[in-house]
């Protein structure tokens, strides 16, 4: 093989904890070696690239991904082809290295410690859920901090003049077979059109013989029928859609209308025309508008240049929703039109007749035409006020499709350097975004074949967040889509609108903005996940009542103890839990203050809360500890409450548990105070130095609380790790330091799966998931508040 470039790596990372290499081979086996860990993969991404580099001799299945946890030791890449290994040394990142990467994220980062000082400080002195929401958010740590605010004036009726009924337009309607669905796009043209029109027909020589004498005869009883023209031009030979097209504006011009370039298979609804040409009227220097649809890329509901496909009706229903937006919220200048539903302003075209014929038989020659109109200072607009199903790829055949791309990019790209620049520049910033959201609201409504659900949830992350996830793409699997609303960040309300193309994001402080947006939707299932971290958190209550419709269902998730106590996690200001607290408790921690600074005392708190519970269909509780404790606080609910355990997110294999001379304490997942944060560190405090034990944390700890020098801090990891994790540090045995009565605890029964004994304190779903386990054992709570040597102590006796 020696002299032949058989694969390449392109990028090698380091982030996390894990490196990361992606590249491609030409072998039948890659495998990457760091430290004592190993993975193995078979070449199978798709590189297209590599294919055209070798000459389209090499497969396009030729790409991989390797991934693991980092480790000292050498790291190798192994490439095996048949009998045949290669071994190659990856080139690890030195000390000088990863230095300078620090250095150079500096500025940055000091920046946004300098906006989030405030939050900060109030997270370190009263630990602020809200603060801490916050002091993410500022960081840039949270992963959907990039939000775009929600047009407040999305609804707001404009008062601009509409055109006049006696604006009259010219539609071009190129026809190449489709004949099934020609008869309903021209029935539409004829129903919904709201200006005066007339219409010319290209039929460009059909294989379908059924195409050319319906449209004669439809073109006849029409003109007999509305009064309205009708040309219809017959191709002697199949010229194409540009030619074709290019024979009808030739006809166009001469009548001085706009124009509209109509696809036969674009579906348009009632009152479109008035809709589509009212900004060419309204405002300068308009050169196009295109209409949002299914199928329009950057103009595409519910997701920017993601396809989907309609039933019958559903169309004309999301157009339903977005005729009552406000026609200027949202109208936005774009890169290009999308020539399906095209208008065409006639003084542009007056400059520019014809779609260039270099482009061959179709696509991409309306982008080449937008761009010249955009050189003499023509602007094109995306109307989100008006959606057009487009059954996309039956005009001028799907089988062409992709090869006339490749073909007609390649130009494009070597005429308008910038253009693809451009296209990428609207994409991330979406300056339609809040109309693309509710449009993406009312195609949920439009897919869901049984009750939308619509989840509230926190920012934070953590179990809720895992389990909602799993919950969301249950939801997409069976009923297309769901929606969240989401507070914790930088605004009090998040709306995401989840489907299988993605998701779509906006937020605002104003819930009835919300409310409208939800509108279209049909029956839902309303969910509350998690409300911790919402700045006003006693009202939550009232908000999600009114989400519920008479019909609907409300179900109530118990990921902690909001419903009972502010302080979710049922600790006193102290950080103790002392069980659940009485109503009439006047422990700070158990009381709160809204956004006017006025207090909520527990028992308003409940009252508040008891609304929602009593309200409920279902309460989900994920142990039986968890219903006893909500039962202590709202014994009436009894009868709705459900005990629902989790299932573990991947499945944890068994290990044979490891002999060192010193016996590894293994501490599984992320450390904040309720998770035994300070039993953690004291227990490091008193292992430093010694040999009767050592401590690793497989996970994070929260930054004020030090670990001492010997304890091994491990940080991010992930499920797939945690064999690999547990031999190379050697872990023994697993310890939940969690001191609050947990409701489910993930951790803890991933640390279960692995087979090595695990401890734990003697309280919450946690306790009750180690008493149940052959390998779980069980230590007295009081312990938590005493010497970390009574802790070790308790831990290492193994004959308890």
């Amino acid at each position: 093989m020696s002299g032949r470039l058989t694969g390449y790596v392109d990028l090698i990372s380091l982030a996390g904890g894990r490196l990361e290499l992606h590249g491609w081979s030409l072998s039948d086996r890659v495998s990457l070696v760091v430290g004592p860990h190993r993975a193995e993969t078979t070449p199978a991404i798709a590189r297209p690239d590599v294919s055209a580099v070798n000459g389209g001799t090499a497969s396009v299945n030729v790409g991989f991904t390797l991934s693991l946890p980092a480790a000292a030791g050498p790291w190798l890449l192994i490439c095996r082809s048949g009998n045949d290994n290669h071994v190659y040394e990856v080139a690890g990142f030195g000390r000088a290295a990863t230095r300078r990467a620090q250095l150079r994220l500096l500025p940055a980062f000091f920046c946004a410690a300098t906006r989030a000082a405030p939050e900060g400080l109030k997270w370190l002195l009263y630990r602020d859920d809200l603060a801490r929401a916050a002091l993410i958010d500022r960081m840039g740590l949270n992963e959907t901090r990039h939000i775009t605010q929600i047009n407040p004036a999305l609804y707001t009726r404009d008062d601009a003049a509409v055109p006049s009924e006696q604006q009259g337009i010219t539609i071009i309607l190129p026809v190449y077979n489709a004949f099934d669905l020609l008869k309903e796009a021209l029935e539409r043209v004829v129903r919904h059109t709201d200006l005066p029109w007339r219409l010319v027909i290209v039929e460009d020589r059909s294989t379908d013989e059924n195409v050319r004498p319906y449209l004669r005869r439809w073109a006849e009883d029409t003109a007999k029928k509305t009064g309205a023209q009708v040309d219809l031009l017959e191709n002697a030979e199949n010229l194409g859609f540009i030619r074709s097209v290019n024979r009808a504006l030739e006809k166009a011009l001469g009548y001085g209308d706009h124009v509209v370039l109509l696809n036969s298979d674009a579906l348009v609804p009632e009152a479109w025309a008035s809709r589509l040409i009212r900004p060419i009227l309204t405002h300068e220097n308009v050169a196009t508008v295109t209409p949002m649809s299914n199928d329009a890329e950057i103009f595409n509901v519910p997701l920017i240049c993601k396809r989907t496909t309609l039933e019958p009706g559903q169309a004309d229903r999301i157009d339903a929703v977005a005729r009552r937006l406000n026609p200027e919220a949202d109208l936005a200048a774009a890169p290009t039109g999308v020539g399906f539903c095209m208008a065409m302003n006639i003084d542009y075209l007056r400059q520019f007749p014809t779609l260039d014929t270099g482009f061959g038989k179709g696509y991409g020659e309306e982008v080449d035409w937008c761009q010249r109109a955009r050189g003499v200072g023509g602007r094109h607009i995306g109307l989100p006020g008006l959606f057009v199903e487009h059954r996309g790829g039956m005009s001028f055949g799907s089988a062409e499709k992709r090869k006339l791309i490749e073909q007609n990019n390649a130009i494009i790209e070597k005429r308008y350097p910038d253009y693809n620049a451009d296209v990428q520049e609207f994409i991330r910033h979406d300056p339609m975004s809040s109309a693309r959201l509710a449009l993406s609201i009312a195609w949920a409504a439009e897919r869901a074949t049984a009750p939308l659900s619509i989840y509230l949830a926190h920012s934070l992350g953590g179990g809720a967040e895992k389990y909602l996830e799993r919950r969301i793409r249950s939801d997409i699997a069976a009923n297309s889509a769901a929606l969240v609303l989401r507070v914790g960040g930088a605004s009090r309300w998040q709306m995401e609108c989840h489907s299988a193309e993605g998701v779509n994001i906006g937020q605002t402080d104003d819930f009835a903005l919300l409310t409208r947006m939800l509108d279209p939707t049909g029956p839902r299932r309303v969910v509350y996940s998690c409300g911790v971290g919402d700045r006003d958190p006693a009202t939550l209550p009232q908000h999600l009542l009114s989400l519920k419709r008479p019909g609907d269902r409300l179900e109530v998730l118990l990921h902690d103890y909001y419903p009972v106590s502010p302080s979710y996690a049922l600790v006193d200001s102290d950080g103790t839990y002392r069980g659940v607290p009485d109503a009439a408790s006047k422990d700070p921690a158990h009381t709160t203050r809204g956004p006017n600074g006025r207090r909520v005392s527990l028992a308003q708190w409940r009252d508040q809360w008891r609304g929602l519970l009593a309200a409920a269909d279902d309460i989900i509780v994920f142990s039986q500890d968890s219903r006893q404790l909500l039962l202590t606080a709202y014994p009436e609910v009894s009868a709705s409450i459900r005990v629902q355990p989790h299932t573990l997110l991947a499945s944890v294999p068994k290990v044979t548990r490891p002999t060192p001379k010193t016996p590894v304490i293994g501490i599984l997942g992320d450390l904040a105070p309720q998770k035994g944060a300070g039993v953690a560190a004291g227990m490091s405090r008193h292992l430093q130095g010694g040999d009767r034990a050592r401590l690793v944390l497989v996970g994070n700890i929260d930054p004020t609380y030090d670990l001492a020098e010997g304890t091994r801090l491990h940080g991010t990891y992930r499920l797939a790790d945690i064999p690999k994790l547990i031999e190379s540090y050697q872990i023994t045995t697993w310890f939940i330091p969690s001191v609050w009565p947990e409701t489910f605890s993930y951790t803890t029964h991933e640390a279960l799966a692995t087979g090595l004994p695990v401890v734990c304190f003697d309280l919450g779903a946690q306790a009750e998931a180690v008493r149940a386990a052959p390998n779980g054992r069980t230590i007295p709570f009081e312990l938590a508040g005493n010497s970390a040597q009574a802790v070790v102590d308790a831990i290492l006796d193994e004959r308890a």
